[in-house]
């Protein structure tokens, strides 16, 4: 019997599934389930728009493992979509994204008239926290989550070049954040990097990086946290 975590995971554009992203603990596998197989606007495709939408380029190492083209969820088709719906079609934030909607982050994100989201991968996360600690965080602990995330949000619109040149920024949670060029693209903080930058959606820009900002501890590899699928 196919399990709903699975049956997400299939769901999910052929190129994207190249990317190893570890099994996911009880709470998120729900959270997951609970997205469904159908897109941000229930159709299971990407929202379209009459306009003619405006080409949007992506850049980083990790871009070339994520729609592309014409498949669901490429960057010009999530351009005028609310900022929340659009994370949904981006397969390596299937947690960042589930952490959104558990702790109803979406209406602050949707509601702001600029933002930059600073997303970190499936994987950033494996390696941050233990599965038993992210269920807790998911399904208790929502309140210590939301503020988590909202140390990924920075006010303003940036396009990761301005990003990089700004030097500090400073996110929702009133953290000060420092940041450097490289690449064409952005270290921040001393320790992400962005590895798929400058998704456009109505709101604000989608950086996708590769590791968790934020000062909770890590907890990946913990006792508690077990192997099993």
């Amino acid at each position: 019997m196919t399990d709903p975590l699975t049956r997400a995971a299939t769901s999910a554009p052929r190129r994207a599934r190249r990317r190893a992203t570890p099994v996911a603990g009880a709470a998120l596998a729900l959270l997951i389930a609970v997205a469904g197989c159908t897109g941000a606007d229930g159709t299971g495709s990407a929202a379209t728009d009459t306009a003619t939408p405006v080409a949007v380029t992506v850049t980083g190492p990790l871009c070339d493992v994520l729609p592309a083209g014409d498949e669901p969820g490429n960057p010009t088709s999530l351009a005028g979509q609310p900022a929340d719906q659009a994370l949904q079609w981006i397969p390596v934030l299937t947690t960042f994204e589930a952490a959104v909607r558990a702790t109803g982050l979406a209406t602050e994100l949707n509601g702001t008239e600029g933002v930059t989201i600073l997303a970190p991968t499936d994987d950033a996360f494996a390696a941050k926290f233990s599965r038993t600690n992210l269920d807790e965080l998911l399904l208790h602990d929502t309140d210590e989550l939301r503020g988590l995330l909202r140390d990924h949000v920075v006010t303003g619109s940036l396009p990761v070049a301005e990003l990089a040149a700004a030097g500090t920024v400073t996110t929702l949670a009133g953290t000060s954040l420092t940041v450097t060029g490289g690449d064409g693209g952005a270290r921040v903080a001393d320790r992400a990097d962005t590895v798929c930058a400058d998704y456009r959606t109505a709101n604000a820009r989608i950086h996708v990086i590769n590791q968790v900002l934020g000062s909770l501890p890590t907890t990946a590899g913990d006792e508690g946290d077990d192997h099993h699928s």
